[in-house]
Formats: structure tokens, C-alpha cells, sequence
């Protein structure tokens, strides 16, 4: 994160997105977004669209709109069906708690097969009275933008126009350091890690060489363990100690450069002499090292994104996860998919949003917060794994009509 645009160890933090004529989400909005959000519902309610959603803008920004647009299909597969206009995106965030809120609009859609950005504005309010007002403003690649820390109205709107209609002008313009709030929000979404992780891609081995981060898929896992190793030993120890609790016959883990230059991650079993090749340890054990890495990195990513954390888990395993999670939310913001009633054990209501289709096919979400009843039944003492497995949702059931019951408000 870019020290002269957030101070040092702020978090930004996402507090609402709307999206729409992106597949099933073809006109949702995610309010009072938490540091600890977690997507519920049926298969194919929708969670893994929202999860794409992140994934979509990151990709965006890393490799650009045309190749994110095309591995998603083009218009074709990734607009939402009979729907018209583009496809909307709205991210409103604080870089830092307690300051003023910023909205990131993007509008994409389609022209002779290829990707236009129609629309793309920054906008926030300057001062406590003031009225909101972008700072950025393109459509079709012409527009403004308002450079320094604190853009305000009154201030010179510098033309500047945009080589290309599929290039975002926050990217382009995010790299030149006057536009510092332009800036601010694009070293923060190259900062997500929305996370594809393997336990297979996990087994690999890499080119020797510490890496500071995991990456989506974590098949550079032996790379941060030899980065932890020489510089973080503390981390690594937290790291193991963490493990040691939930595998108890595992005694250490190490990333040892071979003499073909590639790095040999290495899991050593309490009973045995040797250790053994990653190849040959669990999924659930290589899984379970992975997020801990993640979640304790030294310098976290400023959004994580894990989807279906419960596969190759133990059940026993989840509520403690999702503990890590929260207490990993305290420095980053992290979003979770799950169908896993023991992940959910450990929440509160207004860390959940239950999604599921309704009877056009499209995707609904409300907070489980709104939900008096479930809210009473936590008052009581009740968990909310038990509760969804009870039905006390009214929806989310993929054996009831794929979950597509009426909501009611606070009561169903």
C-alpha cells in the first residue's frame, strides 16, 4: 500500500456493492458490508458470481478489461440474460476508518466484440455539508479527473484523455502520483488476493526463492515458507503452532532448495524419521497451511477472498478457521463463500448474507441481520449453523424449490 496515500497500517474497508447484468446478480446491492463477510446460499445461488465480481475488477486491474472480459465469455456468457444496459459495478469505501466515503463506478459493456467502458467515476463529499462530487469522470475514454490529496469542486478539471475505450482510466491514471486518491484506490485493489487456492497447485515445486505473499492459486506456497523462514521466523512459528493444533502429529514444515534449482516443500510427521514430499501430504493438511499462511501474512493483502474454505477439511476444523478469519479481519477485509453449517457456528447475523434465486432465476441477498427471528434465536443461544440446518432461514434450503422461499422483512 502506498505509504504517502494511507497511513501505515490503516485498512481499507469496502462498505457496499451494487452490481448489475452480471450473470444471475442482475440487480443486487451488499450494504453495511463487515470486515468479516460471509456469502450463504444454495449451489448455484449466486455466492461464486459475487466472488467473481471481486475477482473480475482485481483481473481488471492486473491484466487488463479485455483479457478479464474474454475468460469470462464476453457479453454472450457474462452479461445477465434479457437484461439490458452494461454491466454495473459499484464499490464504496473508506480508505481509512472514520474518513469520508469514496464510490468507484464502473460500466462495461460490449461493441463489434470487444469491451468498452462506457462509464467510470470516483466520487466522494467534502466535508460534512458538502454536496458528493467526482474527482473522475470518463465515458468512451474522454473525461477529467482533479488531481492532488484532497480533490474539491472548486478545483482545475484536467482533460486527459484515455488511449484505448476498454482501458480504465483509474489504472491509467493511478499511475501518475498527483492523482493520489486515483492512486489510493489502485494500489488497493492490486493489493486483493482473491484466492483460488489448491491443494494440488500447492504440491508443486517452484523456482527456489523466498516469496513475500501466497498467491490465488498457492502453488508458490514453499516460496513464502522459505521467506517466513528467513524473515518472519515469528510468523512461521505462529504459523506451525496453529497447525501443530489442528494436525497434532505434524512436528515442522520446510521449503529446501534442491540442486536443480527448485524448492522441496517438505512436512515432517511426529512418528517418522524423515520428513515426507508435499506430494504425498494430505489436501486437508496442505489446504489448512495455506490459508494460515494467508491469513497470517506479516503484510496482509487489503481484501481477501476465500471460497469454500470447508473443502478437504474436517467439520471440527471450520469453527476455529472461521475464528482465524475473524481475527485476521482486524488488518484486512475478507469475504468468504461457504455451505458449511460449522464455519457458520462461529458468526454473528450481521456477518452473513443469505443469498438465493428467486422465480425469474435471478440472485437475491439480505442479511441475515434483518432476520428477527434467527436474531432471537441467537439471543437465546442458538448457533446459526444449527439454526440454517433447521430451516429457520426460510430460504438457502436447495431442497426446497433451490431455496427460493418468500422473504419477509425482519420475519419469514
Amino acid at each position: 500500500m502506498n505509504a504517502i496515500m494511507i497511513e501505515a497500517g490503516a485498512s481499507p474497508r469496502i462498505e457496499r456493492l451494487k452490481v448489475q447484468n452480471f450473470r444471475a446478480l442482475r440487480d443486487v446491492e451488499l450494504t453495511h458490508l463487515t470486515p468479516l463477510t460471509v456469502l450463504l446460499g444454495p449451489n448455484g445461488s449466486g455466492k461464486s458470481t459475487v466472488f467473481d465480481v471481486f475477482a473480475f475488477v482485481a483481473e481488471c486491474f492486473e491484466s487488463g478489461l479485455r483479457r478479464a472480459w474474454d475468460k469470462r465469455g464476453r457479453a454472450r456468457e457474462l452479461k445477465s440474460r434479457g437484461g439490458e444496459g452494461p454491466v454495473l459495478i459499484e464499490i464504496a469505501y473508506r480508505e481509512q476508518p472514520g474518513k469520508r466515503l469514496i464510490t468507484y463506478h464502473l460500466e462495461v459493456d460490449e461493441r463489434d466484440g470487444r469491451p468498452v467502458v462506457m462509464l467510470e467515476w470516483l466520487r466522494w463529499r467534502r466535508g460534512s455539508h458538502g454536496r458528493p462530487f467526482k474527482f473522475l469522470d470518463y465515458a468512451n475514454g474522454i473525461g477529467r479527473v482533479i488531481s492532488g490529496e484532497l480533490p474539491d469542486e472548486k478545483d482545475e478539471r484536467i482533460e486527459v484523455p484515455l488511449s484505448s475505450h476498454d482501458t480504465l482510466a483509474v489504472n491509467a491514471l493511478g499511475q501518475l502520483a498527483q492523482n493520489q486518491r486515483v492512486v489510493a484506490l489502485r494500489d488497493f485493489i492490486l493489493g486483493w488476493h482473491v484466492s483460488y487456492l489448491s491443494s494440488d497447485d500447492a504440491r508443486g515445486q517452484p523456482e527456489a526463492g523466498p516469496q513475500e505473499h501466497l498467491n490465488k492459486t498457492g502453488d508458490n506456497l514453499a516460496n513464502v515458507i522459505q521467506y517466513l523462514s528467513e524473515e518472519h521466523t515469528e510468523h512461521l512459528e505462529l504459523i506451525f503452532g496453529k497447525l501443530r493444533e489442528r494436525v497434532p502429529r505434524i512436528e515442522t514444515v520446510t521449503a529446501d532448495p534442491m540442486p536443480d534449482g527448485r524448492l522441496l516443500l517438505r512436512i515432517k510427521d511426529v512418528p517418522f524419521a524423515e520428513p515426507v514430499m508435499a506430494r504425498f501430504a494430505s489436501d486437508g493438511t496442505l489446504k489448512l497451511l495455506a490459508y494460515l499462511a494467508l491469513l497470517h501474512d506479516p503484510v496482509p493483502p487489503s481484501f481477501i477472498g476465500i471460497e469454500e474454505p470447508e473443502n478437504f477439511l474436517h467439520p471440527r476444523l471450520l469453527y476455529g478457521l472461521a475464528e482465524e478469519c475473524r481475527e485476521a479481519a482486524d488488518s484486512t477485509q475478507i469475504l468468504v463463500t461457504t455451505h458449511s453449517p460449522f464455519f457458520l457456528d462461529a458468526l454473528q447475523p450481521k456477518e452473513v448474507r443469505l443469498l438465493w434465486r428467486d422465480d425469474s432465476g435471478y440472485t437475491q441477498c439480505h442479511s441475515l441481520n434483518q432476520n428477527d427471528k434467527v436474531k432471537a434465536f441467537m439471543d437465546a443461544g442458538a448457533q446459526l449453523g444449527d439454526l440454517w440446518m433447521e430451516g429457520h432461514f426460510g430460504v438457502g434450503d436447495p431442497l426446497t424449490r433451490s431455496g427460493m422461499s418468500a422473504w419477509k422483512g425482519g420475519t419469514i
